[in-house]
């Protein structure tokens, strides 16, 4: 079977329908244990739980830096949350390996042993607003570091025995705590998938597919956690459901392609929405010359040795987001994500830091070609292009098609500015290069020479 093939096999409603009766097994399988307990059977097996819980968190933790880094990146509340999700899960069941006996205490902890519901309750709630349209996520580091804090808070009570997690008696069987827990939780996982689902089913794909019954798995541990007693078999059903959930989408991650590997996930905006941004295009000035010159070993030396000093003016010092780099060109947006209103202004900054970067590096080999610069601010179309294997999150429009003639207009060594860029920069000092035809463009342009920012 052809990937094509596996692909349209995923994506039909058949398929759904088989794993929804998949994902019910488990849930008649606790009935029947329930149902007849002498079939649930007791097994204490200390290690085994050790290792399984770890192996769950671990999986969960990967997840979480994984979808963290993409939701920080493409500035998409959606992802953010699965990745709270996910850091909710792994936090609290890495706490609760810890419940094992003689791994940390000697005795019994409720502050561990509760950690795994209170944990797979928390990412109910997450997995619930993900679910959602929300945007914006320039709380979204801070939401994330107050998560983490409550976990080390967490641990601490639970390690030094304050209340209310200080008792070492943990019921074995549903209280008014685990229910008041499970019964919430269940529902958010519940309207989460639904959710899902429904995005699913406008728009199919193994990803979304594999939140959904990661997310039913989760619900059903939930279930089983209340109702198990401990170290019978239904006990350890739930431990099971929660490393299936994040099989599952590890699992999913794995099959899908490198670029944008959680693009399924995206909401509307990140994928087909419009910003007002500044675009940053930067290349060698008389490089095809001397490539021809040059052996290749000597142009890519070349090209790592200005690159390695000028990316990181504008990515770490001035919070640009590299585009692409292709052979010597380099291309820059700012206020991507939404959240860099002041993004002509760090795009311009960008552009002088790089060139003084690139003169220092141009000072000792003189008989390297200088970049030039150009920079142009407007509304562009933020988008993904593209298919599996060749995706890509840019910006398209004829701001970015402008920022792109501007550059090759610019002198060697120098920042050219368009007039939307020129007119968001009242105090900056610039020069007039003049009316300049651009390709593309039916009238003349007038083009400026950066000198400085001024106040």
């Amino acid at each position: 079977m052809n990937q094509t093939t596996q692909q349209r096999f995923v994506y039909t409603p058949a398929m759904v329908a088989l794993t929804a009766l998949v994902l019910l097994v488990p849930l008649a399988g606790l009935v029947l244990l329930l149902r007849q307990p002498k079939l649930d059977l007791h097994w204490e097996h200390h290690p085994t739980h050790f290792w399984l819980v770890l192996l769950t968190a671990a999986l969960s933790a990967g997840l979480a830096y994984l979808t963290g880094a993409t939701a920080l990146r493409r500035g998409d509340a959606r992802v953010l949350f699965v990745s709270l999700a996910f850091l909710s899960a792994a936090g609290f069941l890495g706490l609760h390996a810890l419940a094992t006996p003689k791994v940390l205490l000697d005795t019994p902890n409720a502050g561990f042993t509760l950690a795994t519901p209170v944990g797979v309750a928390l990412g109910s709630v997450f997995a619930f607003l993900s679910s959602l349209t929300i945007s914006g996520i320039t709380w979204g580091r801070r939401l994330r570091v107050a998560l983490l804090l409550l976990m080390a808070l967490w641990a601490a009570a639970s390690v030094l025995r304050l209340p209310p997690l200080h008792q070492t008696a943990v019921p074995e069987v549903a209280d008014g705590i685990l229910t008041a827990l499970a019964i919430p939780a269940i529902v958010l996982y519940a309207v989460a998938a639904a959710r899902y689902l429904q995005t699913w089913w406008v728009r199919p794909s193994l990803m979304l597919l594999s939140m959904v019954s990661a997310f039913v798995l989760l619900a059903e541990a939930m279930v089983a956690l209340v109702f198990a007693r401990n170290w019978h078999l239904s006990w350890w059903e739930w431990h099971v459901l929660m490393l299936s959930a994040f099989v599952l989408v590890v699992a999913g991650v794995r099959i899908q392609w490198y670029e944008e590997r959680f693009a399924d996930l995206y909401q509307a905006d990140t994928v087909s929405g419009q910003r007002e941004l500044s675009v940053l295009f930067a290349d060698l000035q008389g490089f095809t010359t001397f490539s021809e010159k040059h052996e290749p070993a000597e142009v890519t030396a070349m090209l790592n040795t200005y690159f390695e000093v000028v990316v990181p003016q504008v990515v770490r010092r001035h919070g640009g987001d590299v585009d692409r780099i292709i052979g010597d060109a380099l291309m820059v947006t700012f206020n991507k994500r939404g959240d860099q209103p002041d993004h002509a202004r760090l795009a311009a900054a960008a552009g002088l830091a790089l060139q003084a970067a690139a003169a220092a590096v141009q000072a000792t080999h003189p008989n390297w070609p200088k970049f030039r610069v150009g920079i142009n601010s407007g509304i562009a179309s933020v988008s993904l292009l593209g298919t599996e294997g060749g995706r890509t999150h840019t910006v398209i429009g004829d701001t970015v098609n402008v920022a792109s003639r501007i550059e090759g207009k610019a002198p060697g060594g120098a920042v050219a500015i368009g007039p939307a860029t020129k007119a968001l920069l009242p105090q900056a000092s610039t020069e007039s290069l003049g009316l300049l035809n651009l390709k593309g463009k039916a009238e003349p342009v007038e083009v400026y020479q950066l000198l400085a920012l001024g106040e």
